[in-house]
């Protein structure tokens, strides 16, 4: 029995030609030796089976061929070629940095480097997974890489470029390798499938494609996977079944059934889905996949945006056709929504479920949305007719007499708003009612402020005035009063206003000296000090004034004697357990 090679392998390219969905990058490397514009240090980065390590070793092989073809390929024949194809290159060196990563390791290929080649033009040390390397083992290797012998080429292969030192950086050219396409990946699929004489379909193809995510390698291990379950023949349901892939076929009948609001065969075929033992993420995230290419095919421009084949495709436009943008649009909103609290839901089942219901409702409140709105409007208008209908003119009143008060007041007011109309303000707008009344249409915002200062000015006409007279100690003391009964609500506060005495001045206006003006913001606005001393004071014409101290009203203690001098005069207990302990004051 013959060793099975895998695919990836088997079928690994061996020239540039042979490398699939990286043409920038080859022709790009094919000119640097054609030219003789080699760099010294190369850095290929990109994820995971797209060609780094292939590249990195048709590069070494092609720098040492001694026969390179016209088209810059490899020859295969002379001694170079022939030891690298039978794994017995001396020249060409592959450390795997993620089982090699330590300085020791390092060092070693360090000394390597420093002998020159016995057979061919370059050593070549290829680096794969050079982002594991250690700090210390990079540092190491920064010398060399910066200036390494003129026969010594270093290609590092990595996934995760950001974890790479920016030193190491500045000194290699950078190749981005990208993504493999669906397309490429599947006629490169369909390529294998010929040589390995597999009958199969470009539909299938075209799902194991996807299913690899632009990685070339993962692709070939799934082409496997799939032979070994199905043989010489690869159907679809052998891949539906293979990669657990719900069939697209249920898609097209769920999205049918959301258009016509049938929600009992919704959730028969949901359970059904359940049953054969998918998860109801996966079919939620399927279905989001499902709406976003119908949504696609609605215009000819997006249509490339759907990978599929030719005759699925015309599925998909026939239902495209048949379902509202609107529909679609709405329909991924929830489906993303869902998707995100999947995983905080404690009924998995009931969650999908409720999500299918508010699917199937959108298309129910769009068709209900107009008649709705018609109604509405017919009712509306009936009212307005009856209301029409009804309207009697009323008999127009006595007109009441007008007293030479009101002339005056009406001169005085008219005067400004003539005084406006002429310098081009707007007028107020004016209806007849047609019974000799005339109804002047003022805003809302007017009005508003019209209630707001007539209630103010009845308040303050309402508000009887109380101004008993009081002394400046009879001021203190209810100052004193305030603060012993606000000290257990706000320590903090009560001290800072307790630190000065407040001052009487003229009309009633209380002057008090406030450390910062927040403090003097919160004794007007959060404290009731102002409605505590009017009560007490028996005065309601009190006003207080907060100012701050100037600076040469603030002492500061710098000194330990002065330090002391002011603990004392606040605490004076503190002389009284100092004579009880006979203490002495160091200062």
């Amino acid at each position: 029995m013959d060793n099975f090679i895998v695919s990836a392998r088997k079928y690994r390219p061996a020239t540039f030609h042979q490398v699939v969905g990286q043409d920038s990058i080859t022709s790009t490397l094919q000119n640097a030796i054609k030219n003789n514009h080699l760099a010294q240090a190369f850095l290929f980065t990109g994820p995971r089976g797209i060609g780094k390590t292939t590249c990195a070793r048709i590069l070494a092989k092609i720098i040492n061929c001694e026969n390179l073809t016209d088209e810059l390929e490899p020859c295969n024949k002379c001694e170079s070629c022939t030891s690298f194809n039978n794994n017995a290159s001396f020249n060409i060196h592959e450390l795997d940095a993620a089982s090699n990563n330590s300085v020791d390791d390092i060092r070693n290929l360090v000394e390597q480097v420093r002998i020159p080649p016995q057979v061919g033009n370059y050593k070549v040390y290829i680096i794969d997974e050079v982002h594991m390397l250690s700090q210390s083992a990079f540092n190491a290797f920064l010398k060399t890489l910066e200036e390494p012998p003129p026969y010594a080429k270093f290609i590092l292969a990595t996934t995760e470029k950001h974890k790479i030192i920016p030193t190491i950086l500045s000194r290699c050219q950078i190749f981005d390798f990208k993504r493999i396409s669906v397309d490429n990946i599947t006629d490169y699929l369909g390529y294998v499938a010929e040589k390995e004489n597999i009958k199969t379909e470009i539909e299938v193809l075209h799902i194991i494609a996807q299913k690899a995510d632009g990685s070339l390698r993962d692709a070939l291990s799934t082409f496997d996977q799939i032979v070994s379950y199905s043989g010489d023949e690869i159907t679809y349901k052998n891949v539906i079944e293979n990669l657990n892939i719900l069939d697209y076929e249920y898609y097209f009948k769920v999205t049918d059934h959301l258009v016509n609001n049938d929600i009992p065969n919704l959730l028969l075929i949901f359970n059904e889905i359940i049953e054969n033992g998918f998860d109801g993420q996966h079919f939620i995230v399927g279905l989001a996949e499902h709406l976003r290419s119908l949504l696609v095919l609605k215009s000819p421009s997006t249509i490339d945006l759907m990978h599929a084949s030719d005759s699925l495709k015309e599925k998909y436009t026939s239902q495209s056709n048949t379902s509202p943008a609107d529909f679609l649009l709405a329909a991924l909103q929830i489906c993303n929504k869902f998707d995100l609290s999947y995983k905080s839901s404690s009924n998995k089942k009931l969650h999908i479920e409720i999500a299918l219901l508010d699917l199937s409702q959108i298309t129910m409140q769009a068709s209900d949305s107009k008649p709705i709105l018609e109604n509405k409007q017919t009712v509306i208008k009936s009212k307005v007719e009856e209301k029409k209908l009804d309207y009697k003119p009323e008999p127009s009143a006595a007109e009441p007499q007008v007293t030479k008060k009101d002339e005056a007041e009406k001169e005085q007011v008219a005067e400004p708003v003539a005084k406006k109309e002429d310098n081009g303000a707007k007028k107020v707008a004016q209806k007849d009612m047609g019974n000799g009344r005339v109804i002047k249409n003022i805003s809302i915002k007017q009005s508003l402020e019209a209630l707001k200062k007539k209630k103010e000015e009845s308040d303050i006409e309402s508000e009887s005035i109380i101004t008993t007279e009081f002394s400046q100690e009879k001021l203190v003391e209810v100052w004193e009063l305030f603060i012993a009964s606000y000290m257990e609500k706000s320590p903090s506060f009560a001290n800072a206003i307790a630190k000065y005495k407040p001052v009487l001045k003229d009309g009633f206006e209380i002057e008090y000296k406030v450390d910062s003006m927040i403090i003097a913001k919160d004794s007007l606005s959060v404290t009731s000090l102002l409605e505590f001393l009017k009560e007490e004071l028996n005065n309601n014409q009190i006003k207080l004034k907060p100012v701050t101290p100037a600076k040469s009203d603030q002492k500061t203690a710098y000194t330990d004697r002065e330090k002391f001098a002011e603990m004392t005069k606040k605490y004076p207990e503190i002389l009284n357990l100092k004579d009880s302990l006979n203490l002495e004051i160091d200062f």
